[in-house]
C-alpha cells in the first residue's frame, strides 16, 4: 500500500473505499476498493477533499481491511449466523434464524484488546430476529498486520465461536394458578392471558391451566401431574409474597423440585422463584408479571426456551442492569434492563 497524490494516481488501483458525505442528505460509497483511477476521477476525488489516496502494493505481512473483516466475521460467527460482504471496510454479522444470541463476552474483550481490531455486538442473551444485524467487525487501518489478524481469529473461534444464535424449543407449557379467591370464583384469573402472550413468540404450546386453592400439597401434586403429562415448563402463578397465606413457594418445594432461587435482584420481579424438577423448569411468578411490561420473567423466559439451565450465580448477576426504568413507552429489549456489562 502506497500513499500517492491524487493527481498522480491515474491507472493505479484504489485499495480502500472512499465515502461521500452530504450533510443531512446522504452518506455512501463513492469509490470502491479495487477500482482503477481514471483521468475523469481526478476532479471528483478532489471535490471529495482527497489530495492523496492509498493505492495497492501487496505486502506479505499486510492484509487488506476488507479481507481482514471478512476473516474475522467467518471465525466469530457460529451456528445460526451469516455475514454480509464488506462495505467501507465493515462486515455485518446477521442472524440466520430467530433465537437467543450468545456472546462469549470474555473472548470479545480479548479480541477488542488487540491493536486495530474492532468487534461490536448486541448484548449476550438478546432475543434476535432472522436477518437482524447482531454484530459488526472491521479493522482500523486500511491494512492490518497478518500476525494481529491471526491472533484475533484464534480468539474469535477457540474454544468455540464468539457468537451463535440458539434456536427456541417449542415446549409444552403447564400453568398452575393458585389462590383461594380465584379457586372459589370470587375473582377472575389475570395471569393466563398474559402468559399465553409471553410464550407465543417462542412457538410454545399450552398444555393446560389448573386452578388450585392455597394448599402446598395440592400445588405440588398438580406440578408433578403436568410434568407427567408432558410439560417442558411449569409456571405457578400467585401467592409468591411472604404473607402467611402465600404458600406457592412451599408448594413448589414440596413437589421435589430443586430450588435455584427464591428472590432475584430484579425490579420488577424480586419475588420470582426458579426451580427444576429433573430437567423441567418450574417458575413461581410474582404478581408484577400481570401488570408490568417487562419483568424478571422476560429475562428468564428466552433462556428457558433456548434449552439453557440457569444457575443461581447467573440470577445474582442480573442485579447489574436489573432495575427497569418503566419508561412510558417500553423499549425492551432495546434498553439496559437485564443487561450486565
Amino acid at each position: 500500500m502506497r500513499k500517492v497524490p491524487v493527481t498522480e494516481a491515474v491507472g493505479m488501483i484504489l485499495c480502500h473505499d472512499i465515502t461521500k458525505i452530504v450533510p443531512g442528505c446522504e452518506k455512501g460509497r463513492a469509490y470502491q476498493k479495487g477500482q482503477v483511477v481514471t483521468t475523469e476521477d481526478i476532479p471528483k476525488l478532489l471535490d471529495l477533499g482527497k489530495k492523496h489516496i492509498y493505492v495497492w502494493e501487496p505486502e506479505d505481512d499486510l492484509v487488506h481491511e476488507d479481507e481482514a473483516a471478512l476473516s474475522l466475521a467467518r471465525h466469530a460467527a457460529g451456528p445460526g449466523l451469516y455475514w454480509d460482504q464488506p462495505n467501507q471496510g465493515r462486515v455485518n454479522i446477521r442472524a440466520a434464524r430467530e433465537g437467543l444470541l450468545k456472546v462469549q463476552a470474555s473472548s470479545l474483550y480479548r479480541a477488542n484488546s488487540l491493536e486495530d481490531i474492532v468487534m461490536a455486538t448486541l448484548h449476550n442473551n438478546r432475543v434476535v430476529c432472522k436477518e437482524q444485524v447482531v454484530a459488526g467487525t472491521r479493522v482500523i487501518p486500511l491494512a492490518v498486520r497478518r500476525q494481529i489478524l491471526e491472533e484475533a481469529e484464534k480468539i474469535c473461534s477457540e474454544p468455540g465461536p464468539l457468537l451463535s444464535v440458539k434456536p427456541f424449543q417449542p415446549l409444552w407449557v403447564g400453568i398452575v394458578t393458585t389462590g383461594s379467591e380465584v379457586y372459589s370464583g370470587r375473582i377472575q384469573d389475570g395471569f393466563c392471558s398474559v402468559i399465553k402472550k409471553k410464550i407465543a413468540p417462542f412457538g410454545a404450546r399450552l398444555l393446560g391451566q389448573i386452578i388450585v386453592p392455597d394448599d402446598p400439597d395440592v400445588i405440588s401434586k398438580e406440578i408433578r401431574m403436568l410434568i407427567a403429562d408432558g410439560a417442558g415448563l411449569v409456571m405457578v402463578t400467585g401467592g409468591m409474597s411472604v404473607d402467611p397465606d402465600d404458600v406457592t413457594p412451599a408448594g413448589i418445594r414440596a413437589s421435589g423440585a430443586e430450588v435455584v432461587t427464591y428472590g432475584a435482584p430484579s425490579l420488577p420481579g424480586a419475588m420470582f422463584m426458579l426451580a427444576y424438577l429433573g430437567h423441567v423448569p418450574v417458575c413461581g411468578l410474582p404478581g408484577c408479571v400481570m401488570f408490568n411490561n417487562s419483568t424478571i420473567f422476560d429475562l428468564i423466559l428466552p433462556r428457558i426456551f433456548a434449552g439453557e439451565r440457569i444457575s443461581r450465580p447467573e440470577i445474582v448477576a442480573l442485579g447489574h442492569g436489573g432495575l427497569c426504568e418503566e419508561c412510558e413507552a417500553c423499549r425492551y429489549p432495546a434498553c439496559s434492563f437485564g443487561k450486565a456489562t
